[in-house]
């Protein structure tokens, strides 16, 4: 490991890969933060470019940085205007722009920037150290063990409903569910419930769903309500950049735990930083105090710190299965698996061995990447924040239209800009009912995935027998169980406290 480690070093401070390294992480960040677009879709645009670059080091390097900077910088969009940047920081605005409206946006980015680079900096760590163990454990997981870790996925519910809200989570992750089976099944390559629609035969776009779920209903919300154009602070003044050192103390903990999880969860092929940021923010919530369980959704930075945390440690573990096996452990690394191809470059076990420079040189530069995030990130907080100060008449056309723009290149067809408003209207509605909307969210993210597993795991296993036939299955599915069990315990609990108080009165 010393041996690669010093190869590692000597070939990604090379002034090439340097440079590749910083210009990957640019490119990320920015496309990070505009909604729609993410790392997918750069990464695609950018092989012929990478390929021309003919040195296989340098080119993987630049799209590795592309990657990571796209996750690093999704945080921005969905704290500052609530419109996620890419699909793994859909958690990030559930506390990150509560926390903004609160006046405290400086504050939201600094604790997303130095969760981001701890978690990304403690995957690599993870990566170099357990890169061949943790790929013999992925070769451990098939599909009724990716079926028990989509329901664990589902079973989150409990860190968004709430005390007494568990009803409408349930109802709203059901048709996050019902929502995911609009297109080709996964047994039969038939459309279905697409209503004659060829552009519904490839299922409801998630970009569109996000943006419906999300930005569309606030912006109507900034109209519908004008009190809500000002922070709850009553000023837009950005200020309270820093975080206190109790509140660096309480996230600590937070930021080691998803950090860990979070690679674990992306070196699964196919799982990735947006099951990991869902289900680091709901482990968080559910190990809370009754508290600070309260504070979750309203702006607490521990539900910032764990996905922001979690997401990235996953992007950086999501290139375990990719390097030493040859498997996309994610859509983006399947598209970097595409540009290894194509720079003849074979990953898989004898990567290490046959090419260790390619191997150690992306692992050095994803230090070097997560620092230089990180000193480019902090001193532009006050600058970035800055768009708070933008008085909510002129930012809301800005919403509207960076919402519909990523829509449209979502999917490429303006079918999406009629769903986007028709969800969107439905979203804002829904909101007004107080049901919560991240619910929908996740079983629409983990639905499709769900079927695949479920089916391929009844054709092999011939029936429902798989799930006692695997142990790792079954073990999955009671954390599952728990990860419901336990919250609507605790809180049954503490309704017969607060009626024990009060027959005492």
């Amino acid at each position: 490991m010393l041996e690669g480690l010093l190869i590692g070093l000597s070939t990604a401070f090379s002034l090439t890969n340097l440079a590749m390294v910083i210009g990957g992480c640019l490119i990320g960040t920015f496309i990070g933060m505009l909604p729609g677009l993410g790392p997918m879709s750069i990464i695609a645009i950018m092989i012929p470019i990478a390929i021309s670059i003919g040195d296989p080091s340098a080119a993987l390097i630049l799209l590795a940085g592309v990657y990571y900077g796209a996750i690093f910088g999704g945080s921005t969009s969905s704290i500052l205007i609530n419109a996620p940047g890419v699909a793994s920081t859909v958690a990030t605005s559930f506390d990150g722009y509560p926390l903004a409206r609160q006046g405290k946006a400086g504050k939201a980015l600094t604790v997303a920037a130095i969760s981001s680079f701890s978690g990304g900096t403690i995957g690599a760590i993870l990566l170099m150290i357990f890169a061949p163990m943790l790929a013999n454990v992925a070769l451990l997981f098939q599909s009724p063990e990716y079926f028990g870790l989509m329901v664990v996925g589902l079973s989150a519910i409990a860190a968004f409903a709430g005390t007494g809200n568990v009803a409408k989570a349930l109802l709203m992750t059901l048709l996050g569910l019902i929502m995911a089976t609009v297109g080709e099944g996964a047994l039969f390559n038939l459309p279905r419930f697409t209503m004659g629609i060829m552009d519904l035969q490839s299922g409801f776009g998630f970009i569109t769903l996000a943006m419906a779920m999300f930005a569309l209903p606030e912006a109507m919300y900034l109209v519908l309500d004008p009190s809500r154009s000002e922070t709850e602070g009553g000023s837009n003044e950005i200020k309270d950049l820093r975080i206190t050192r109790d509140e660096a103390w309480s996230i600590a903990p937070v930021i080691g735990r998803q950090s860990i999880q979070g690679f674990l969860i992306g070196v699964l092929p196919g799982a990735g930083a947006t099951i990991a940021s869902f289900l680091g923010y709901a482990v968080e919530r559910n190990i809370a105090s009754k508290e600070e369980q309260e504070q979750f959704g309203k702006g607490s930075i521990k539900g910032l710190a764990a996905p922001e945390s979690a997401n990235n440690a996953a992007c950086t573990g999501s290139f375990v299965p990719l390097l030493t096996l040859g498997i996309p452990g994610s859509g983006t690394t399947a598209i970097l698996l595409g540009a290894l191809v194509a720079l003849n470059v074979t990953p898989g076990p004898r990567l290490m061995i046959d090419e260790p420079q390619i191997f150690w040189a992306v692992i050095v530069s994803m230090y070097l990447g997560n620092l230089i995030l990180l000193i480019l990130n902090l001193p532009l907080i006050p600058y970035i924040a800055k768009i708070l100060a933008v008085p909510r008449n002129y930012l809301i056309p800005f919403i509207l239209f960076f919402t519909l723009m990523g829509a449209y290149i979502g999917q490429n067809n303006a079918t999406e800009l009629m769903i986007l408003v028709g969800f969107g209207v439905v979203a804002t509605v829904l909101r007004f009912a107080d049901y919560p909307l991240a619910p929908l969210l996740i079983g629409f993210i983990l639905g499709s995935m769900l079927e695949d597993n479920f089916s391929r795991s009844m054709q092999l296993f011939g029936g429902i027998n798989f799930i006692l036939e695997r142990p790792m299955t079954l073990g999955l599915l009671i954390i599952a169980a728990l990860l419901v069990v336990v919250p609507s315990y605790r809180a049954r609990r503490a309704r017969a406290r607060a009626e024990g108080a009060a027959d005492g009165d």
